[in-house]
C-alpha cells in the first residue's frame, strides 16, 4: 500500500507505454517525495491531468500506435502552468525541436533517471540544465541522428533507409545497434 502524499507533494504524469520503464520511474518518483499518476496511453495520459492538474507531465514520444506529441499539444491547451518534459529512446534534433513547438518545455533521450528529470524541472528556464546552453554537437552525433530521420522517413524499413543512405544493410544494421553518441 502506498504511503499517503503530504498536501504540498508535487505531482507527476508519467505516460509512458513501457511498463517496466513506467513502473521505475514512478517508484523512484515517489521514493523522492513525488505523488505520481502513470499512463499507458494517449486517454488516461489526458484523464489523469485532468483530474489531478499534475506539476510535471512526462511524455512519451511514441506511446503506443499514438504519438507524443498530440498529448503535450493537448496537456498544454489544458493547463498552460504545467511544466512538461519529452522523452524518447529515438531522440533527434528535429523531434526535439518539434516537442518544443507543439508545448514541451524540455527535451530528454533516454536513458534517463529521476534525478536528471527533477534536475530540469527544479532548475531556472534559461540555465544550462534546462537547455539553454547547448554544446555543437559531435559529429558522430549528427551522422546518428541523420540516420534517424532517414529511418523514421522509410517508416523502418532497414533495406529501403540503408538504399537511401548509400550504405549496404548490414552496415546500417550495426550502427543502429549501437547507442546513440554524446553530443
Amino acid at each position: 500500500m502506498r504511503p499517503r502524499p503530504e498536501p504540498e507533494a508535487l505531482t507527476a504524469l508519467v505516460a509512458d507505454d513501457d511498463e517496466l520503464f513506467r513502473g521505475r520511474l514512478g517508484r523512484a518518483l515517489e521514493s523522492r517525495g513525488w505523488q505520481v499518476f502513470p499512463a499507458a496511453d494517449h486517454a488516461q495520459a489526458l484523464n489523469a491531468a485532468q483530474e489531478h492538474a499534475p506539476d510535471l507531465a512526462i511524455v512519451d514520444l511514441r506511446i503506443g500506435a499514438g504519438n507524443g506529441l498530440d498529448i503535450v499539444r493537448e496537456l498544454r491547451a489544458l493547463d498552460p502552468t504545467m511544466f512538461i518534459l519529452m522523452l524518447t529512446g529515438w531522440g533527434s534534433i528535429a523531434t526535439a525541436l518539434e516537442a518544443v513547438r507543439v508545448g514541451a518545455d524540455h527535451y530528454l533521450s533516454k536513458p534517463v533517471d529521476a534525478d536528471q528529470i527533477i534536475a530540469v524541472f527544479n532548475s531556472p528556464p534559461g540555465s544550462p540544465e534546462n537547455g539553454a546552453e547547448t554544446a555543437v554537437p559531435s559529429l558522430a552525433r549528427v551522422e546518428w541522428e541523420h540516420i534517424q530521420r532517414v529511418l523514421t522517413d522509410c517508416q523502418g524499413n532497414i533495406s529501403l533507409a540503408a538504399k537511401r543512405l548509400g550504405l549496404h544493410r548490414r552496415s546500417l544494421q550495426r550502427k543502429l545497434s549501437k547507442y546513440p553518441p554524446k553530443l
